[in-house]
């Protein structure tokens, strides 16, 4: 295929950095990243030199088409590395900045953050991403440290400081086979925090035994593998999804904005959904590793994955490449029948490939795990996704759903 038939620049290219690469003062038991440290066991500090994040920054600005570059900061956990690390990267963002406006968001379990790196997020205008799991019980169940000892305590502690220092923030929260059971609790906590932007994303994931020591299952290993018991099931994920919802619609749209929610009413009214699972292609984000290895993506850190490193290969030839593209339309084109046929294939597309060892009632591979609670969750919305997309069209605020709701329009 000749590069130029396909477009390769139409959308921004977006690479997230993972300056400590795997390395985590946590270690979760879900978390999909921890094992990625087996990749680099021949390079213990697993640590970004100097020499790289000034490649990475210069190159990465370099090659936007766009006159906004958006650096996003990935674990294992961030705060690993110093502040000066950081805002060693935004010298050098402003020196190869050439009139490009720059902005910088960084993900954290929050456990690290102090007055310091506050104030420093707060001076730059960082957007932080907390992971955070709802309530204690709910966050304590999985996100504990490497000596089993729980969280909570000191994520929560990271937020008020977060607030105490008028930080921009979200909250990140990976639902579970444990906390899925509480849609309104898990939910209602973080309008109790303050937190008024939620991702949340469910968590599936298939072990196998490897020598290498790699137990978590790639996409290109289709079968065999056991469900890990954190996963969450299909009816529990449509289960949760209906609940939280229903509270949402009624109390909350326009105050509290849900990147799946928020996603698949775009996706509704035929715009580009603001999360990749939902979108009818994928392969738009990369992720760097410490070393400069750069992957399809962040849930596809897995050797066969791997396009490259900085090193040797351009940004642009690694994700504007066919074999990135063909990866990132590989999502489309491995739809089953049942996929295809089906009345929400524009809401959903598949959801995340890596969600795809599932078979369809006639046998067919690449059905989603998750399936049957998208396909209830999008059967359940569908009137109020239809309401909220007549009044954006004719230039009216989503928000009046609430109204009508009250007065039994819908």
């Amino acid at each position: 295929m000749e590069t130029a038939t396909y477009a390769p620049f139409a959308k921004p290219l977006y690479v997230m950095v993972k300056p400590v690469g795997a390395v985590c003062n946590l270690a979760c038991d879900y978390c999909y990243y921890l094992e990625k440290s087996n990749l680099y066991k021949d390079n213990p500090k697993h640590v970004m030199s100097e020499q790289l994040l000034e490649k990475f920054v210069e190159e990465y600005i370099h090659s936007q088409t766009q006159p906004q570059v958006l650096f996003t900061w990935h674990g294992g956990e961030t705060l690993m590395r110093p502040i000066s690390f950081y805002k060693r990267a935004m010298e050098l963002q402003q020196r190869y900045a050439q009139g490009r406006t720059i902005d910088n968001c960084i993900q954290t379990n929050g456990t690290l953050l102090t007055d310091e790196w506050c104030e420093f997020f707060r001076e730059n205008n960082w957007l932080v991403g907390v992971s955070i799991d709802g309530p204690q019980e709910f966050h304590d169940e999985y996100r504990k440290n490497r000596m089993g000892q729980p969280s909570f305590v000191k994520v929560m502690q990271g937020i008020n400081l977060l607030k105490k220092h008028g930080v921009e923030w979200n909250g990140m929260a990976v639902v579970n086979d444990f906390n899925a059971d509480y849609p309104l609790d898990f939910y209602r906590f973080f309008k109790e925090i303050g937190c008024h932007y939620i991702q949340f994303a469910p968590i599936v994931e298939r072990i196998l035994t490897h020598e290498d020591g790699r137990y978590l299952a790639s996409l290109s290993e289709e079968k065999g593998g056991t469900l890990a018991d954190f996963s969450v099931g299909p009816e529990q994920w449509g289960d949760f999804l209906c609940t939280l919802f229903d509270e949402w619609v009624k109390e909350d749209v326009g105050e509290y904005f849900i990147q799946l929610f928020d996603s698949t009413l775009a996706n509704w009214v035929g715009e580009e959904p603001g999360v990749c699972t939902l979108a009818k292609t994928c392969g738009h984000a990369g992720v760097m590793e410490f070393n400069g290895d750069v992957y399809s993506c962040d849930h596809f850190v897995f050797p066969e994955y791997r396009l490259g490193n900085i090193h040797q290969q351009t940004l642009v030839e690694m994700m504007y490449g066919e074999r990135q593209h063909d990866f990132g339309q590989q999502k489309q084109n491995a739809l089953p029948t049942q996929c295809r046929t089906c009345e929400f294939l524009f809401a959903c597309n598949g959801e995340c490939p890596k969600n795809r060892f599932g078979h369809t009632a006639e046998g067919e591979p690449g059905l989603n795990y998750l399936c049957p609670g998208y396909y209830r969750f999008f059967k359940h919305v569908a009137p109020y996704m239809d309401y909220m997309k007549n009044e954006l069209l004719n230039q009216r605020p989503p928000a009046s759903v609430m109204q009508a709701i009250r007065e039994k329009r819908i």
